[in-house]
């Protein structure tokens, strides 16, 4: 089973005194570390970047309750790798189908920007995953800070795997699929597209099929 930091995870004193603080003025909220949604028999893991104020660190469930989870749970339910109906609520039912999702730092950051001993800290969590999921067979990597996590949790050399959008990368058993982050910002200003998206699972699709 992959390790998962505790509610009152201690190792990152920034994210702890920012959890803190929001556990003062929104006290309804999850506010704490996220942990994984989907199965551990999935053969898809997605990799974010880290919860969304608003969104994951309110809901507790990855991507939920935000712009980013609103075109990621569109493209899964039409690929299929989710059933249900996704209503931005952790209670909402969906199910993923074949597939995970993670970030690689479970807590929310200020201005949803970790910084590199952050991300650092938080990758034996990352690395549980990738050795405790025994189906795994494709990874998507969502944005570039993903990308470098995953490499580094891999032992592959950066070099030897360049980040871009559609990029794919073969490390042992699996694929790595590169994708640019679903954020709002990416979508609002055109480098993101729902159809540069949607054509990153529908490679996955293909290699899984």
């Amino acid at each position: 089973m992959p390790l998962v930091p505790p509610p009152d995870c201690p190792l990152c004193p920034r994210l702890v005194s920012f959890r803190h603080k929001w556990r003062t003025e929104a006290p309804g909220w999850h506010n704490a570390p996220v942990p994984p949604f989907g199965g551990e028999g999935a053969e898809l893991l997605i990799v974010g970047l880290a919860p969304g104020l608003q969104g994951a660190n309110r809901t507790g469930r990855p991507f939920t309750g935000d712009w980013a989870g609103d075109l990621l749970y569109a493209t899964l339910l039409e690929y299929g790798f989710a059933k249900g109906v996704y209503d931005e609520r952790p209670d909402d039912g969906l199910e993923l189908v074949g597939a995970r999702i993670v970030n690689a730092v479970r807590c929310v950051p200020p201005e949803n920007k970790p910084t590199g001993p952050e991300i650092n800290t938080c990758r034996p969590f990352l690395i549980s995953e990738f050795d405790d999921l025994p189906n795994l067979r494709a990874v998507v990597l969502l944005g570039r800070i993903a990308h470098d996590s995953v490499l580094r949790t891999l032992g592959i050399k950066a070099t030897e795997a360049k980040f871009a959008h559609g990029a794919e990368h073969q490390a042992g058993r699996l694929r790595l699929f590169d994708s640019y982050h679903c954020s709002r910002y990416n979508t609002n200003t055109g480098r993101l597209t729902e159809e540069m998206f949607h054509a990153v699972f529908a490679r996955v699709r293909d290699h899984l099929a």
